[in-house]
C-alpha cells in the first residue's frame, strides 16, 4: 500500500510540473494566431512511460513497476466546435508478466476540451482489454484474453501546429481492472510521456 501512495505522489507531482510548464509556455505565447480546428480529427502517438500490475492470485503485485513502451495510441474523435472534441481513444502498453510478453489496453469513450489555444485536457472511461502482445502467443500458457473496465486523464501541449497538422507533447494516466477466469483480476496503473501527431 505505502508503494502505491509513493507512485501515486510521484505520479501527481510528474504531471503537475508538466502542467505548470505548460501553462507558462501558453501564456509566452501570446502573439499567436490560433487556427481553426474542425470536423474529424485522428491522432497517433508514440512513447513510454511506467506500468504496475497487480494480480489478485498474488503472482505479482504493485511493488514492482516495468518500464514500458506505449503502443498502440490511437485517438479518433470530431470537433463539436473549436475547444471541445467528442473522442475515442485507444491506449496501451506492452508488460512482462511470468516472463510472457502481454498488452495492457483499453477503448475509451472521451472527450477532450482544449483549456488555452495550445493546452487540451482529456479524460473518459471505457473497456480494459489485457491480452497477449501478438508477437508472443503460446497456447495454453499465454493466450488467454480478458476484459473489464478502465479510466484514462491526459493533457498534452501542441509544441508545432501548421494548418490542420499538430504536434503535441502529452502525459497520460490509465487505470483498469481485467477479470480473469476463477473470480481473478488484475489491477494495472500506467503513465506515459510521449509525442502525439494529431489532424483535424
Amino acid at each position: 500500500m505505502k508503494t502505491i501512495k509513493k507512485q501515486s505522489i510521484l505520479m501527481a507531482f510528474v504531471v503537475f510540473i508538466v502542467m505548470s510548464t505548460i501553462t507558462f509556455a501558453q501564456n509566452n505565447s501570446t502573439t499567436e494566431i490560433a487556427s481553426k480546428r474542425e470536423g474529424f480529427m485522428f491522432e497517433f502517438a508514440v512513447g513510454g512511460g511506467i506500468i504496475s500490475i497487480e494480480d489478485s492470485k498474488g503472482i505479482q503485485t504493485f511493488d514492482k513497476s516495468q518500464g514500458a513502451l506505449s503502443f498502440p495510441e490511437l485517438k479518433f474523435g470530431y470537433m463539436l466546435n473549436d475547444k471541445f472534441a467528442i473522442t475515442a481513444s485507444i491506449p496501451g502498453m506492452i508488460y512482462e508478466f511470468q516472463d510472457n510478453d502481454r498488452h495492457f489496453g483499453a477503448f475509451i469513450p472521451s472527450v477532450q476540451y482544449w483549456v488555452k489555444n495550445r493546452w487540451w485536457i482529456h479524460g473518459g472511461v471505457g473497456l480494459a482489454i489485457d491480452s497477449p502482445a501478438l508477437y508472443d502467443i503460446k497456447d495454453n500458457v499465454n493466450d488467454d484474453w480478458n476484459v473489464g473496465c478502465a479510466f484514462m486523464a491526459s493533457t498534452g501541449y501542441e509544441i508545432y501546429k501548421k494548418k490542420n497538422f499538430a504536434l503535441n507533447l502529452q502525459s497520460k494516466l490509465v487505470m483498469g481492472r481485467a477479470f480473469l477466469t476463477g473470480n481473478a483480476h488484475r489491477d494495472v496503473v500506467s503513465f506515459n510521456i510521449g509525442l502525439g501527431f494529431s489532424w483535424f
